[in-house]
């Protein structure tokens, strides 16, 4: 096994692996490949449908979504029209025998659609399956969680809604480039309680122009109002393309103060954490699904999503920039052949070990030696050992008899752990991306 990138200099705040290749380690397939020859021989009984709406009401100033704003009606149908073409090709490729464990609508903002466009959404969605019969997650704002969308959601079977109000402090929101006022986030709030979902989840972002410890506690505490589920803890980023400009050399040792704060604070709150971004309520009965992202596949639909099979992951092109996502969703919309796969990464044998540690590590659980041996046929220690002797001499890592684990540290580090997992192939590849 070749090994991952030193760690010459750590800063906690390297990168969000929330996937791993990277989009930018993605390029065009040459030939592209027929979609039934790529999952032909995939496993297809605990897949995770996903649906991507490229579409919000306002561009947040630390987005670096694949979404546009301002989309008028003529577009979200024809960009609906061509799901649902999607949705026919995929369909016939995958072939009837394919199950789905778990759901989601992302984007975006899939609220960003009217309560009628999202009862299409949902029937293009039905296709693949019985949503009331799954797990199926939706993405919504505060200015878009409106009472007639969210029924819609409710009786079309949505058991987890995520809004993402990322600062309480409404002089924050508009340091993020979010202005949106705290009356408006909890009558929002307040609807979504009202009409009922099983799992809540509130996303928060900390390390905001002017967030002091105070008033960080002020938005973990408001947040805690609602008893939600599930909280997403955001580290902010500054993203080549978007609209928050360069951060003070400080700024780490602040991200890494209010990562602690609010860490420790939920945990004293009765929340469990499942990754150095996720905490849940325990005994909230929001423990997952049957899928697991390290052996599973997944289907996205829509010009921003990617789809993984074992050994191929693809997706549409990438970009940030305002005018280039445009132009792709425009040409998304006019496109009639669904049937390839266009731009993805082939994972060899090496990649897909990595991908497993790497997806595994990342999460508070850490990684199942007895499964990894049971998949590969080694063992994680000695395929990593580099690796892990490093981050264990960091105090970032207990490699035990059943498993290999991050430390509470290593968990608060995972942001400079994930990306130096990455290999060289896949470092290459993004390096040469060229940001669009």
């Amino acid at each position: 096994m070749n090994p991952a990138k030193p760690l010459t200099s750590v800063t906690p705040y390297e990168g969000y692996v929330y996937a791993y290749p990277h989009k930018t380690a993605y390029r065009p397939l040459r030939p592209e490949p027929e979609l039934g020859d790529v999952w032909a021989d995939e496993s297809r009984d605990a897949l995770f449908l996903y649906l991507h709406v490229p579409f919000c009401e306002m561009r947040c100033g630390f987005c670096n979504l694949f979404t546009r704003t301002g989309a008028p009606e003529e577009l979200t149908g024809a960009y609906l029209d061509a799901l649902e073409r999607q949705a026919s090709a995929v369909r016939d490729a995958l072939g009837d025998d394919a199950l789905f464990a778990t759901a989601a609508f992302g984007g975006g903002t899939p609220t960003y659609l009217t309560a009628s466009e999202l009862e299409r959404l949902c029937d293009i969605a039905g296709r693949f399956g019985d949503l009331a019969a799954i797990p199926l997650g939706v993405e919504t704002s505060p200015a878009t969680a409106t009472t007639d969308r969210l029924t819609v959601l409710r009786d079309r079977g949505t058991t987890r809604v995520s809004i993402g109000v990322q600062s309480f402090v409404d002089a924050e929101a508009r340091a993020a480039v979010r202005p949106q006022k705290r009356t408006e986030v909890e009558a929002a709030l307040d609807r979504i309680r009202a009409v009922g979902f099983p799992i809540l989840n509130i996303d928060l972002i900390y390390g905001i122009d002017g967030q002091t410890p105070q008033t960080w506690l002020h938005s973990l505490d408001s947040a805690l109002t609602w008893k939600p589920e599930e909280l997403y803890l955001y580290p902010l980023y500054v993203r080549p393309l978007t609209g928050l400009g360069r951060q003070g050399r400080d700024w780490d040792d602040q991200r890494l103060e209010l990562y602690r704060i609010g860490r420790d604070h939920l945990l004293a709150n009765g929340y469990e954490q499942v990754s150095m971004r996720m905490f849940r309520l325990a005994g909230s009965g929001s423990g997952g699904t049957e899928y697991c992202c390290q052996t599973d596949g997944m289907v996205g639909l829509g010009c921003g999503a990617r789809s993984y099979t074992s050994e191929l992951h693809y997706s549409f092109e990438y970009a940030v920039g305002t005018s280039q996502v445009r132009g792709i969703i425009d040409a998304y919309v006019g496109e009639n052949d669904f049937g390839t796969a266009r731009v993805g990464f082939t994972l060899d044998d090496e990649e897909r070990r990595r991908r497993h540690f790497i997806q595994s590590l990342l999460q508070a659980a850490g990684l199942e030696r007895a499964a990894y041996r049971e998949r590969f046929g080694t063992d994680a220690a000695d395929d990593f050992r580099q690796e892990t002797a490093t981050f264990a001499n960091h105090g970032w890592l207990d490699l035990e008899e059943n498993a290999i684990r991050l430390t509470a540290e290593g968990l608060a580090y995972s942001d400079a752990i994930g990306p130096a997992l990455f290999s060289g192939r896949v470092r290459g590849l993004m390096d040469s991306y060229e940001a669009r």
